[in-house]
């Protein structure tokens, strides 16, 4: 495996080139790191984390059944990868590994032919049990055993998602016909192979094979390098609970994640909104994703709010294992309570269209454009094209530089631009304040900057991954939830982080000048939990 040795270094006024928290290191092939624009120099303590993107080892037919042993025998092909994985983590000093969701058994199994694939898990809170030491312990723990001897073998703690059992009885009035509770399980080893803790996967992303647990699963465990983590499992992160939960506890500055995250562009690629949450919570994000490109599955990080170590591959075959060095106590992005830039113009007019929130109204007949008239009188035509299964209103986005302000419902998202040059590409500013009904349901505030497919409107919230067009704006909106989640994303799937995100008067807003590519996506992406 090539190694690559990244410096990460920190950018801003009147600092030259220093090294960024220590440094910092990556392993793996195609792993991408941008360089944060950070407040002011900071020494913390670290800690090594990996995470690994894992192309499973897939059973030809998921819907036949197989005895426990060829079961075992599918898994276990997995399993020796991640042991490999465990090794080379190991000589690198990692004290944390994450892998991903459906790594080790695969997926898309009835709840008859899952059964097989399915470990016996006592409660961690009920049983201290180490499963390489005791084996004989419980019967159909052969998966949890191995995981338990890696993070001996590795001397690290192992985070892992496999498919458990529960026996349950008929006068549990949850519990299913078939005698058992069959659940999608993160579990977490500690470096001496015990098993610390489970989560039992809460929001179910069309899982037939498995049940929601009937209380949903808080799970917060300490590590004696780093604190505490919190842990949930893919399509979690988009819902209050446990997700929102678990970061009520103030002292949880880290998450783990195991996912198998279909990539949805131009809003939700596994890589972006893993980052927005790192950003929007000040926290420390480790997620592994599965690697099935054909199915769109791709994209791992181990994400900081000023940093990214990450890597995304539609094109190639194989795991990816990414080290990094990781701050026990992140620092969080510049907000507007450090910014020492509030006189830069372009941010001073932002500030004077706050204050005067200018644009025309229609009251009584008669329209009203106050003081800010001259930016009303070219405004271009509002449309509509569908963004990720949504009904967005659109403004396109036309001149080198200008002002723009699109309503729906109650959301008005703005946006203040230059453009250094202009390029033949269409942009389009959208708002979306609403119900989302495919693939899940949840309420969903969006303000959204991006590139369209093609050059009429009808393109524009198109999937695509490459752009020229080169931004310097201010994108803020009235959005009615404190949850809302910075989305930046420019050409070839980088990850970019933004100069301010914050609030100024009861406006959500995202600042970024100097992007090193062409701009795919900015956006604010709100949910109303309350809403759902």
């Amino acid at each position: 495996m090539q190694t690559l040795f990244t410096v990460c270094v920190m950018s801003g006024a009147g600092l030259q080139l220093v090294l960024f928290l220590c440094g910092c290191s990556v392993v793996a092939l195609g792993v991408h790191a941008e360089e944060p624009r950070v407040a002011g120099h900071h020494e913390a303590e670290h800690y090594m984390a990996a995470v690994y993107e894992h192309q499973s080892i897939l059973t030809p037919d998921p819907l036949a059944l197989m005895s426990r042993q060829q079961a075992l025998e599918l898994m276990n092909q997995n399993l020796d990868i991640y042991e490999q994985q465990v090794m080379i983590a190991a000589q690198k000093g990692v004290q944390i590994i994450v892998f991903p969701e459906d790594g080790i058994h695969g997926f898309n199994f009835t709840r008859t032919s899952v059964y097989p694939f399915l470990d016996f898990m006592p409660s961690p809170r009920l049983v201290r049990w180490n499963p390489c030491l005791e084996p004989h312990r419980f019967n159909d723990t052969e998966v949890l055993q191995r995981l338990s001897c890696m993070a001996i073998k590795g001397d690290m703690f192992v985070v892992a998602n496999l498919g458990t059992k529960q026996p349950c009885h008929s006068n549990d009035p949850g519990c299913p016909k078939d005698g058992r509770y069959q659940f999608n399980t993160n579990v977490v080893f500690s470096n001496n192979g015990t098993l610390v803790d489970r989560y039992r996967k809460h929001n179910l992303y069309f899982e037939a094979a498995f049940d929601a647990p009937l209380k949903v699963d808080h799970i917060i465990f300490d590590t004696p390098f780093a604190g505490k983590f919190g842990i949930f499992t893919c399509f979690d992160i988009l819902f209050f609970d446990p997700a929102i939960i678990l970061l009520r506890d103030s002292e949880v500055k880290h998450i783990v994640y195991p996912t198998a995250w279909m990539n949805q562009l131009p809003l939700l690629a596994a890589i972006q909104i893993q980052r927005a949450f790192a950003i929007a919570f000040g926290i420390n994000f480790l997620a592994a994703n599965i690697h099935h490109p054909s199915l769109g599955m791709t994209g791992s990080g181990i994400h900081s709010p000023l940093k990214s170590f990450w890597h995304h591959d539609m094109e190639g075959s194989g795991g990816h294992l990414i080290i990094a060095q990781v701050a026990k106590n992140p620092l969080g992005l510049i907000g507007t309570e450090n910014a020492t830039e509030k006189m830069d113009p372009s941010h001073s007019k932002f500030l004077e269209l706050l204050a005067g929130d200018p644009y025309c109204e229609k009251d009584a007949q008669e329209v009203h454009c106050d003081r800010a008239a001259e930016w009303n009188m070219n405004a271009p035509p509002t449309f509509h094209s569908e963004m990720m299964y949504d009904h967005f209103t659109l403004v396109p986005v036309w001149g080198r530089e200008g002002y723009l302000r699109v309503c729906a419902n109650g959301l008005c998202c703005h946006l203040l631009y230059q453009r250094p040059t202009l390029s033949k590409e269409l942009y389009a500013l959208g708002v979306f304040d609403g119900l989302h009904t495919v693939h899940g349901t949840y309420y969903v505030q969006a303000c959204a900057l991006v590139k369209c497919g093609g050059l009429g409107f009808d393109t524009c919230g198109q999937e695509i991954t490459e752009a020229t067009g080169r931004f310097e704006f201010h994108l803020w909106g009235n959005f009615s939830t404190s949850y809302v989640f910075p989305l930046l994303l420019t050409s070839g799937m980088t990850l970019e982080t933004p100069d301010q995100f914050g609030w100024e008067n009861d406006y959500s807003f995202l600042r970024k000048r100097g992007l090193s590519s062409g701009l795919v996506t900015a956006a604010l992406y709100g949910r109303l939990y309350e809403r759902d």
